[in-house]
């Protein structure tokens, strides 16, 4: 065999190594029936804040102390621990990938990361607004120029 052969097939299996670190790395979001059949493992829950339960946070007595209820897409729902201060737009979230690991039926997070409405969702209804005014105007309005010549 030629030294770039020899070379060539290290390069591959360094690569083969490197994507198989990658690949170890990647989670997929769970949701509460998966991250209690995994006690113990690191999981991404993609969950609500459940605002009919309450929020327990006292930035005075412990501001790293943060435990909330949370609900999956699927209507399942968790009590969450945070050991840290709560994000700042918690509340308007519209979702939250939550980072941890699930034990005694209490859901530990390591990170919250907050999942915002989007700011051009209420900047598209004046669009559609003037779309709407756009197409329902007659195209004779315009042609009053034409018609004085």
């Amino acid at each position: 065999m030629k030294k770039i052969h020899i070379a060539l097939l290290v390069l591959i299996a360094g690569a083969i190594a490197v994507l198989l670190t990658f690949l170890k790395t990647t989670s997929t979001y769970d949701t509460v029936d998966t991250a209690i059949s995994k006690p113990g493992k690191y999981v991404h829950l993609m969950a609500k804040l459940d605002k009919s339960q309450p929020v327990e946070y006292d930035a005075l007595k412990d501001a790293n102390y943060l435990s909330f209820t949370a609900v999956d897409t699927l209507g399942k729902s968790v009590k969450v621990v945070y050991h840290n201060t709560k994000p700042d737009n918690f509340e308007i979230s519209e979702r939250l990938v939550l980072k941890g690991k699930y034990n005694d039926g209490i859901f530990n997070c390591d990170a919250i990361q907050t999942k915002c409405p989007s700011k051009y969702k209420e900047d598209m209804k004046p669009t559609d607004k003037k779309l709407q005014t756009a197409t329902t105007e007659s195209p004779t309005s315009n042609n009053s120029a034409e018609s004085k010549y």
